[in-house]
Formats: structure tokens, sequence, C-alpha cells
């Protein structure tokens, strides 16, 4: 509040517990990394552990550090139950590496010995909250958590097994003393072949020539032209240079300006992110007994900002409302899409109707959006607005002369 200004106590407190929430301060009582003001203590993070150092730690880093916490001081740093756990799931995954990492632990320990009592017990309280970040206590958000999308993109995504508490199971050929009916097949040249055939598709498919690059950018700030306030004056005024943020008043309000309705017409993302557009559409959708299609879009993007602990339920409510058998307002996947989430919903998370989601999107993308454009309501809508314009610049300039 002091440092910068800030006058009503929960905006400070809110502030804190984002700046708290990724590490860069955390309490030394517990592992919630979040701030309260009633004279809990606090400490600073070591700036080799802050976030904004994009260093990403694996797997093999968590098992070092559980390894060496079991070495230490046991009455201080015992393990939790969640960590325990977490260290068994990683001993089975790294079992053939195992004794590497053990000895890496061991080598850890030897050096933190050497440091000085009180320098040693600030470093294990800092090394604990960084991990308190990236491996969090079950119930608390992870915000690290990698977006699936990313995941997606990733040329194997059958590499990684999501897991419980955060950690990750990386999947390893398995030893033939484990399983002798199935030795391990080695790579051959028509593998290889295939990889760099594909990889070739993947190089055309994502290539474009310079020119047509050029020509949807200038299409695109063409179209937006209008809608930027540096280079179209804003009316009443420009908030970026004044103090009036009457332009954002208006753009908040529930009866939308003429230009907000022809921005609907642009993409369907623009009717989707703007609040008043989003009724319209489902209104239009409502009209047509479609509705459910929107209704499972938004209920999913509510999905995703849901705290860990309401995840299960909502993934649950989720699915018996739009795709269990029976279902009150059953939507139309195809068989990919359905056997794909069905298998996601066993094991629940935010993004577990990633790819229904995207299904459904493209729907209405390619039916429903076109066919609202087209509607009287949209039409309506628009002309109405526009007359309302027309109105207001006659008035003006009558005035003016």
């Amino acid at each position: 509040m002091k440092n910068l200004s800030i006058e009503d106590p929960g905006e400070a407190i809110h502030l804190g517990s984002l700046i708290a929430a990724q590490g860069y301060v955390f309490p030394i009582s517990d592992h919630v990394l979040t701030l309260k003001d009633d004279g809990t203590f606090y400490r600073f993070q070591a700036p080799y552990f802050w976030p904004s150092n994009c260093w990403e730690p694996e797997n093999t880093d968590y098992a070092i550090y559980l390894c060496k916490r079991t070495m230490q001081n046991k009455a201080r740093l015992e393990l939790a139950d969640y960590e325990a756990e977490n260290l068994a799931r990683l001993q089975r995954a790294f079992a053939r590496k195992w004794e590497f990492i053990f000895m890496q632990a061991e080598a850890q320990v030897k050096i933190d010995r050497k440091k000085d009592k009180t320098e040693r017990k600030i470093l294990d309280s800092q090394e604990r909250a960084f991990w308190d970040v990236h491996r969090p206590v079950p119930g608390c958000v992870n915000t690290t958590e990698m977006d699936i999308r990313k995941c997606r993109r990733m040329k194997n995504p059958q590499k990684v097994k999501k897991s419980v508490y955060g950690v990750t199971e990386e999947s390893q050929p398995q030893s033939p003393v484990h399983v002798p009916s199935q030795p391990i097949r080695k790579t051959t040249k028509e593998d290889f072949r295939k990889q760099i055939t594909f990889l070739n598709v993947q190089i055309e498919r994502h290539c474009l020539k310079m020119s047509k690059v050029a020509e949807s950018l200038i299409a695109y700030t063409e179209q937006y032209v209008e809608y930027d306030p540096f280079i179209t004056p804003a009316e009443p005024s420009n908030p970026w240079i004044s103090d009036d943020a009457a332009l954002w008043d208006i753009e908040m309000s529930k009866e939308p300006s003429q230009q907000r309705v022809k921005r609907w017409g642009f993409s369907m993302d623009e009717v989707l992110k703007d609040p008043v557009g989003r009724d319209q559409f489902l209104r239009f959708l409502e009209s047509e007994f479609s509705s459910e299609n929107l209704r499972f879009w938004l209920a999913v993007q509510d999905l995703k900002k849901q705290p860990l602990q309401d995840v299960t339920t909502r993934v649950e409510e989720i699915w018996q409302e739009f795709l269990a058998p029976g279902a009150q307002s059953a939507i139309n996947l195809d068989s990919h899409s359905y056997e794909k989430t069905s298998q996601n919903v066993k094991d629940p998370g935010r993004y577990t109707y990633e790819d229904a989601q995207e299904h459904i999107y493209k729907l209405m993308k390619s039916d429903s959006y076109a066919r609202f454009l087209r509607s009287n309501a949209y039409q309506d809508l628009l002309l109405a607005k526009k007359k309302v314009s027309v109105g207001k610049d006659v008035l003006a300039s009558l005035s003016t002369s």
C-alpha cells in the first residue's frame, strides 16, 4: 500500500497474492502461496528461483529434491503424504537411473552441510517454496500449469502422461525382464523415412508466401483501423491520452454501439468475447433450438477458470448435461472426439473437453454463425444502430451550424 500508493487494503492483498502465487514471496509457516494480513511472516525468494528466469524444472530435478529431503533433518524436513506418494511414483518411473539420482542427492546434501545452519534453513525454505510453485500441494492452483493446446502441438503427445499432484510419468520402454513377451522394437530405416516425410509435409503446410502474409496483414489492419484509437480519433475521447473513461463505459454497456454490432460480423471470436454479442447469439440459437452448442462451449470456458478443487465436480456436471447417454442438452460430436473425451473424463482436468469444445466451435462457426449474420435479428440490430448513429451526426451538424 505504501510503495504503490494503494488506498484499498483489499486491492493491495489481491496484488500481493498474485506476486506470492508466482513464488516471489512466500509464507514461512505453511505452503499456501497467498498473502494474508494477519501477522504471518514472509520471506523473499532467491533470484535464482524466480519464475522470470523461465527455467522449467524436470521430474528428475524433483526426484533429486525429494530424495535429498529424506536424507536431511527428518524432524524439520519430513515428507508430506503427497510428497511421499510422488517420490514412490518417480522411483518407479526412473527405476533404471535411480542410483544416479540418489548419488546426485547425496552430493547436494554434503555441500549443504558445509553451510551455516541459519543460511541452510533459509535456502531449504526457498527451495521448498520453489517446488510449491511447480509441484503444488493438492488443492492449490498450479500457476505454472501448461496450456493443453501447447501439449497438443507436441510431435509426440503420448510421451508425457498426465498424473495426479502435478507429477508426470515419462513413458520409457520397459525392460524385457519385466515384459518378456514384448521385446523393444528397434528403429528401422523405414521409420526414419516416414518421419522425414511427415516433417517435410509439416514444413510445406506451414509455409506461406510473403506476399500472402502481407495481404492478410494489410486486410486485417484496414478492417480494424476504425477501432484503433491511436489511428482513428475515438468518441467521445481517447481514454489512453485523457482521464475520461467514457469510451470504456460505452464499450461495456448493454446497449451496443453501431461499431460494436458491426464488429460482430468480423469473426465469431468477436461475437463470443462481447457479452452483449454472446447474449444475442445465444437468443438466435435458442430460436433455432440449438443453444446447447454455445452453452456447452461457455461451460467449458468457465471450467478452465475453476479452482482446482472444483474441477472434478464441474467436469462430471458438464458430462451429465451435454454428453452422457440421455443427456438433457445432448450435443452432436463425431465418434473420434467423443471417444477421446470419454477417456479424458476418467482423469478430469481443466482441459478435459478441449477436443469436444474445438469440434463444437467449428460446427458453430461453419453453420450457426453464418446464419446468425444473415438473420433478421442481427440485420435489424445493425440497421437500428446505424440509424441512431446517423441521427446523432445530423443533430451534431445542425447544432454546429
